[in-house]
């Protein structure tokens, strides 16, 4: 028994015509009627009574007629289903991020714009260290991560977004608080609140070195877990932090935010995805992320 055997006898039930059947299906008669006479055969049992009067179904006929109509419409589900996948317009994506950049608002720009192009994919979020989603992005165990260059590529491929400038954290008190700007060297006698090396070894590093480059070494003072941890350590009293731009969204009482003079001090996030990654539903995101991106760039500019 094949597709076409249903269709065909679908065809003549809902004409009950041989004629208006073969019409419906642009095929000959005689062709029609053999198919028929087939699938007939293959069942065991006449499907339709030819009368005088025109065609009847047998009971057996009523029977494989609700039956075919299923078949063919889970046929025609399964293959716009397959085709939708093929395009990316079903499925899910499993999503890290690290280093706090789901608190820049181009990140939820390109979730929510992704979102509204193709509402049937489930988005997965995860939020973990930059080590980690490296490490679970190479697994497969995610598909994407929002990261914080640099940080080794091997295997990967990775979408630049957008730089931000890094910030200066001061509790509320400081002498310096209540002041637009500040160069690094400003914070020589300071402690100095960081998050975990281990968590991005790069971009710790090189906020040392730009520390060093200020003229001094920093007072380390008591890690921080996360880089967003470090805003309410410093509104306790721990020391100061340098965090991205965008982090100045978490207002806690007690802190203030300000710039850093001279040479900018940049934070960038980056889309990075595994090299082997063949998803539609994957490259569609990527694609959007790289037009939000341009917006976002032509905007500031």
């Amino acid at each position: 028994m094949e597709l076409r055997h249903l269709r065909y006898f679908v065809a003549v039930a809902d004409e009950l015509s041989f004629t208006g059947a073969a019409r419906r299906l642009g095929i000959t008669q005689p062709s029609l009627s053999s198919q028929i006479k087939q699938l007939e055969t293959e069942v065991g049992t006449p499907l339709l009574r030819r009368e005088t009067r025109g065609i009847e179904l047998t009971d057996a006929g009523k029977l494989m007629f609700e039956e075919a109509r299923l078949i063919l419409t889970e046929v025609e589900r399964a293959k716009t289903g397959v085709a939708r996948r093929a395009r990316g317009e079903t499925g899910k994506i499993n999503i890290g991020s690290a280093g706090a950049t789901y608190f820049h608002p181009l990140i939820p720009t390109i979730i929510h714009e992704f979102r509204k192009e193709h509402p049937d994919v489930v988005l997965i979020p995860e939020e973990s260290n930059t080590s980690l989603a490296l490490a679970r992005l190479r697994a497969g165990a995610i598909d994407l991560a929002f990261l914080r260059p640099p940080f080794s590529t091997d295997g990967l491929k990775f979408v630049p977004l957008v730089q931000e400038p890094i910030v200066m954290v001061l509790p509320a008190w400081h002498p310096l608080a209540h002041s637009k700007s500040a160069p690094l060297s400003a914070l020589a006698q300071e402690r100095i609140i960081l998050f975990t090396r281990t968590i991005n070894p790069a971009v710790y590093d090189a906020i040392l070195a730009a520390f060093v480059r200020a003229g001094f070494s920093p007072q380390l003072a008591q890690e921080a877990p996360q880089v967003a941890s470090a805003i309410p350590m410093v509104a306790a009293g721990l020391g100061i932090t340098l965090v991205p731009e965008s982090m100045s969204c978490i207002r806690p009482d007690g802190v203030a935010f300000i710039s850093v003079e001279g040479p900018a001090l940049l934070a960038e996030i980056c889309l990075a995805y595994c090299r082997t990654q063949r998803s539609a539903v994957v490259r569609n995101f990527v694609a959007i992320a790289r037009q939000q991106a341009q917006i976002a760039s032509q905007k500031r500019n």
